[in-house]
């Protein structure tokens, strides 16, 4: 039986990366009897919002997590991304009372950086997990 099914919202920027993250994700939610039965891929970090949104809605998703890179560029954006990505991803878990876990990597990384922080995926769902564990604690 599946203690916890969990949605992933996953960025196509940085495909690679991001699908390692996932890959590692699914695993580590096996390993605790919980699932990844939702996947939802996105352009990128700054779109999952929306996603996120329309996942935690469902009854049939306990806990969604984040998965994706955000590399530095000539510019700041990726500054800008993250903090506003990260925001709006906090807002919704408190808004509708589900967990909703970080597993995005950056700001200020390079590739090679995004490539070591692949295990963003597992730590996303262990995350996730425990967070679901705290909330039912509190409703008993």
């Amino acid at each position: 039986m599946v203690k916890y099914r969990i949605g992933a919202v996953v960025a196509e920027f940085n495909f690679d990366i991001n699908q390692m993250m996932l890959e590692l994700a699914k695993s580590e939610a096996k390993n605790r009897d919980c699932e990844v039965t939702r996947v939802v891929m996105v352009p990128g970090v700054f779109d999952m919002p929306l996603a996120i949104k329309k996942l935690i809605q469902k009854d049939d998703i306990d806990a969604v997590i984040t998965l994706g890179s955000v590399i530095e560029g000539a510019t700041d954006h990726d500054q800008i991304v993250a903090s506003h990505a990260s925001r709006l991803i906090t807002d919704l878990s408190v808004q509708y009372e589900k967990p909703v876990a970080l597993g995005i990597s950056g700001p200020g990384m390079t590739r090679l950086d995004a490539h070591r922080r692949v295990t963003y995926g597992k730590s996303a769902v262990e995350a996730a997990i425990k967070m679901c564990d705290r909330l039912k604690e509190l409703d008993e």
